[in-house]
């Protein structure tokens, strides 16, 4: 790679006003006066978060024969800046505020510092695919000393986790190389050939080689199913450790995640609770998108736009692809059992089958208003929209058994991701809007225009029973037990009558507040919305903690007399309660069972 026309330096350069300095240097500023911008979102997180509001102060500077003379700056828009026209190279320097503890942003504080160069490096406008150079500083002061560099960058001169000179071909590749800094703990790996490091930040009390080793199992079925490693140099997890939290957001060479401390297993402890069975599907979702998203993409995706919206109609297939993928993995692999997959698949169907969004908006609508919609969800919107991570997940598994029995059991999904990557994914060609169904059909030499018009176009329900039934899979539905049964094969109690009544309460509050009230239910149907406290049921005082136990008592067509603040208005509703819906699936394993859970 020749020198870089584009040279980027930061430093953490106040932690404790969380304030990172950034410079950019240009060698051949646009003669009519360069501009800069920063992203307005971050790939893989479809929502506008106009980075550029975190710009504290932006100035710059004209460089010729070693002097150095400010030249006017001009805002242009929310996110852009133009520098005045100048005779040799070009020197901008500003500030950026970091206080985002997330997967997506920027945060800085004494303990260590993290970045998505998409809220931190402005793209030189009309010179975006010439090489960068990036020069990590460390901070001043004794107390950083011993701070390290994590990051799937390649390297100019930097030594290994240590700052100095890193380098990129263009800016794309510039803000997909995400950056910890600081004193984390760190295990490594080798996946086909390739150096893996799982790096930690934050407090815990884990069994971090146990996770490694499991970790480790997932990326190589991965790599196994697309029989190849995209090219990288190395592959980094990153986590943050927190009190409550989860998310994750893929890379092109690394994945950021975010955990409950609480979540990790501590050593000696030998099963797979929940929480970590959790967090290893959210390791296994976010390594496959190293192909499925990172590389084998919407074609309006190869060149992003970041200071606008892209819409796409796909998201179904490339986040719920992935979301199938990322539990069935954990079956073949071994690191639960088949029942204990689909528990977690009889969960995504409940979960599916309590939206009653479903019935208004098609899985494509879904993904094509994932900006306005799905990432900015209110209080209505389980009555109005419908998940394409959830709906995407159900129609990949159903599209997948079809292929089983279509094909008499010789091809399956894995050989069209594998045909994708071949076709599309490996050259980075991308997938245009309307050949996608086409080529899946063509992979596997099937006639699917009636599955994909029904499960795509449709809103009409999903049908899992006869499917399932050919793999030896019972399909069943039931009552919920209680407010936290999601799914799954949990026996129904005996004593339980709980009547339906239709809403949820907000999570992590004392008072019962009502979180959304579900389309045509007996609450709806009474007047209540969301965001009422209710402050008595048949003159008993409730909250959060007594609400269940205290509505529980209660059997369908009894009626409710409910009082309930609305702001600071008292307001007394009447409530008849209706017959549980058997909304809750479970799926159990028949002796026959065969040939789809198994690696």
């Amino acid at each position: 790679m020749s020198d870089a026309e584009i040279k980027f330096n930061i430093q953490a350069s106040n932690p404790q006003a969380h304030l990172f300095t950034v410079s950019c240097e240009v060698l051949n500023p646009d003669p009519l006066g360069q501009i800069f911008a920063l992203p307005a979102w971050i790939p893989g997180s479809y929502m506008i978060r106009d980075f550029a509001k975190h710009i504290i102060s932006f100035s710059a500077k004209a460089v010729s024969t070693g002097n150095e003379s400010e030249i006017a700056v001009s805002k242009i828009d929310k996110q852009s800046w133009r520098c005045e026209p100048c005779q040799g190279k070009l020197k901008v320097e500003y500030q950026v505020y970091a206080w985002d503890l997330s997967v997506r942003g920027a945060h800085l504080d004494t303990r260590h510092a993290f970045f998505n160069g998409s809220c931190v490096f402005m793209e030189v406008l009309g010179q975006e695919d010439k090489n960068c150079e990036l020069l990590i500083l460390a901070p001043s002061g004794n107390q950083y000393l011993h701070w390290r560099v994590a990051t799937s960058m390649p390297r100019k001169d930097a030594k290994l986790f240590q700052f100095g000179r890193y380098i990129c071909s263009n800016y794309s590749e510039l803000i997909d190389h995400p950056v910890e800094i600081g004193d984390f703990d760190m295990e490594n790996f080798t996946v086909g050939g390739v150096p893996h490091h799982f790096v930690v930040t934050g407090k815990h009390h884990s069994d971090l080689k146990r996770i490694v080793k499991d970790i480790q199992i997932l990326c190589e079925h991965h790599v196994d199913l697309f029989t190849e490693l995209p090219e990288m140099e190395r592959y980094v997890f990153f986590l943050t450790c927190v009190g409550s939290g989860y998310g994750g957001l893929e890379h092109r060479a690394s994945c950021s995640l975010i955990c409950s401390r609480n979540d990790l297993p501590r050593e000696q402890e030998k099963n797979i609770s929940d929480e970590y069975r959790t967090f290893l599907s959210l390791c296994s979702h976010e390594y496959f998108h190293t192909w499925n998203v990172k590389r084998l993409k919407p074609r309006v995706f190869i060149a992003e736009k970041l200071d606008q919206e892209i819409y796409t109609k796909l998201l179904w297939f490339f986040e719920g692809i992935t979301s199938y993928y990322d539990d069935l993995s954990l079956s073949r692999t071994g690191l639960i059992s088949e029942q204990n997959y689909l528990d977690l698949l009889a969960q995504q169907i409940t979960r599916y089958l309590r939206t009653p969004g479903r019935h208004l908006q098609t899985v494509c609508e879904s993904s094509f208003d994932a900006w306005t919609k799905f990432y900015k969800q209110d209080e209505n919107a389980a009555n109005s929209i419908i998940s394409y991570y959830n709906k995407g997940a159900l129609v990949s598994c159903l599209l997948d058994l079809n292929i089983r029995i279509k094909s008499n059991h010789t091809l399956s999904l894995d050989d069209v991701m594998r045909g994708l990557w071949q076709r599309f994914g490996k050259n980075l060609l991308g997938v245009d809007e309307n050949e996608l169904e086409q080529s899946i059909a063509e992979i596997v030499d099937l006639d699917l225009v009636d599955f994909f018009k029904m499960a795509l176009y449709s809103k009409q329900d999903l049908e899992f029973t006869n499917l399932l039934l050919e793999f030896g899979v019972n399909y069943k539905t039931r009552v919920a037990n209680n407010f936290l049964d999601r799914g799954g094969s949990v026996a129904k109690k005996d004593n339980q009558t709980a009547a339906y009544f239709g809403a949820t309460l907000k999570p992590g509050l004392e008072s019962a507040i009502l979180g959304s009230v579900l389309s045509d239910s007996p609450f709806q149907k009474a007047g209540l919305s969301a965001f009422d406290q209710l402050v008595a049921i048949n003159d008993i005082k409730v909250n959060a903690k007594n609400f269940e136990s205290v509505i529980s008592r209660y059997q369908a067509e009894e009626i409710l007399k409910i009082h309930v603040f609305r702001g600071d208005e008292l307001i007394d509703f009447e409530v008849i309660l209706e017959e549980s819906r058997q909304q809750t699936c479970y799926l159990e394993l028949s002796a026959e069972h065969h040939g789809w859970l198994r690696l």
